[in-house]
């Protein structure tokens, strides 16, 4: 059977005046339900309110674009309100109730990426609202919430029947949420474009990596992250995940170009990259993107919290580490051929820049 790599846009499943919930179908990019991963994107206008919902799978969440607030209750825990941003990484475990708001007027664009492999259904997210029309309470009879509350019937039916929006909703502008308070902040997410460094190569590009050393939760999630920036025509080293882990890859920012090579030798992709493209590396396959003119930025989940690469050039690569003999041979080619190849690359690592 044919993989079909090919990139994919979101698509949107639901919305109204306060904005808008996207999702990638894994009819349309087979490799969600083949590798188990969900993906979706929450996007609120000016007021804009997601109703506090529970989910069927870990996720990580990525702020795209904007700021506003995050509302996250872990499971026997207190409600955490914590100030959002754009580069914020969040790590959602199993059972987290969570609810979003933007104040602004810049749109707020949240990308979540996570593992199915315990949902419903294999490839796709599904929410547990608390509240609205498909909401949880509304299941219940009025008897089961009236006892379980310990409230009257008129109340009930309040509680119930009140809240008409699906899932995303527009508060009046003089509606005053809970105000975000920074200490929430410290161990719930990290800013990928503000953390220290992991690679950072000149005219080549940087990477941020989210791992349980600078977000604990992530081992909850059982899924590690990272924020690539290539620079303008540079190119990331063709490489693999060498501990049986998917790469599925959001592009943020730019345009480029990849190709993925797969079992005996086949380029199983070879296409363009924009932004908004989503796209999945399968295991052990090795993928290669070149950067257009004005860069290229993309955040990836790796399906293992502490991936490991293995990068087949420059100063890390594994042909640096084989004997010329046993390349001479696997090759067939002269030991001056050989010299030649194992004497490029020497100082660069990961990234290479555009030639001069």
């Amino acid at each position: 059977m044919e993989l079909d790599l090919t990139p994919q846009l979101a698509k949107k499943l639901y919305g109204g005046d306060g904005g808008a919930y996207y999702a990638w179908c894994p009819n349309e990019l087979p490799m969600l339900r083949e590798g188990n991963i969900g993906a979706g994107k929450l996007a609120l206008e000016k007021n804009g309110f997601a109703l506090p919902r529970y989910s069927d799978s870990a996720k990580v969440a990525y702020v795209l674009q904007g700021s506003g607030v995050a509302g996250i209750v872990l499971p026997e825990k207190e409600e955490k309100v914590i100030p959002i941003k754009k580069g914020d990484a969040i790590a959602l475990p199993f059972g987290v109730v969570t609810w979003w708001y933007n104040k602004q007027d810049t749109e707020l664009v949240i990308l979540f990426l996570g593992d199915t492999s315990k949902a419903h259904k294999s490839g796709s997210f599904t929410d547990f609202f608390l509240t609205g029309p498909n909401g949880i309470f509304t299941g219940f009879s009025t008897e089961f919430v009236g006892r379980a509350w310990d409230l009257e019937e008129s109340t009930v039916k309040t509680l119930v029947g009140s809240q008409s929006g699906n899932g995303i909703v527009k508060l009046d502008s003089t509606f005053k949420m809970p105000e975000p308070k920074i200490e929430h902040y410290n161990g719930m997410a990290l800013n990928c474009e503000e953390a220290p460094l992991d690679v950072d190569i000149k005219n080549g590009g940087k990477v941020v990596v989210l791992n349980t050393k600078n977000l604990p939760l992530v081992g909850e999630v059982g899924l590690g992250a990272d924020l690539v920036r290539l620079d303008g025509s540079a190119m990331c080293s063709p490489g693999f995940s060498c501990d049986s882990a998917l790469q599925v890859t959001y592009i943020v920012r730019g345009s480029g170009r990849v190709q993925v090579v797969g079992v005996d030798g086949k380029r199983v992709l070879e296409t363009r990259l924009k932004a908004g493209d989503l796209f999945i590396v399968p295991r052990f396959f090795v993928v290669s993107k070149i950067a257009d003119p004005e860069g290229m930025d993309w955040f990836s989940i790796i399906t293992t919290p502490n991936p490991i690469f293995t990068h087949l050039a420059g100063r890390t690569s594994v042909w640096k580490a084989l004997s010329p003999e046993v390349l001479q041979a696997a090759f067939n080619v002269p030991a001056d051929v050989e010299e030649k190849f194992t004497s490029k690359r020497k100082a660069e690592e990961i990234f290479f820049p555009p030639p001069n």
